[in-house]
């Protein structure tokens, strides 16, 4: 019983965490233009780019905000992300870090 407590408060917390970060459904749909080689829920088929389901929403908007910023230079990166706003890349990075296999998350973005 006390291990089912601590999971179930673990798991609200990063519920919350999360949603305190950015909006999961504004960045799912923010999100489309990084499906083209990112993958339709953030899992790539192709190895030169990296999965981004699943990843933390800190070091993913470490890396959008570098990119916006010229910090990191990449040739198809730079251009989309110098259009998003701080928003758009809290949203965008809230969303692909709810990519995980949490049944709260999936309830919220109506995925089965």
């Amino acid at each position: 019983m006390k291990s089912f407590v601590i999971a179930s408060i673990l798991a609200l917390y990063s519920v919350f965490n999360v949603a305190l970060a950015g909006d999961i459904l504004a960045g799912k749909d923010r999100a489309q233009v990084c499906t083209a080689c990112h993958g339709q829920k953030g899992i790539s088929s192709q190895p030169i780019f990296p999965n981004l389901a699943g990843q933390k929403a800190a070091y993913l908007k470490k890396q959008l905000t570098a990119y916006k910023n010229g910090k990191r230079v990449d040739p198809i990166m730079q251009p989309i992300v110098t259009s998003l706003t701080e928003i758009d890349i809290d949203n965008i990075a809230a969303y692909y870090e709810s990519l995980i296999d949490n049944p709260i998350f999936t309830a919220l973005l109506g995925q089965k």
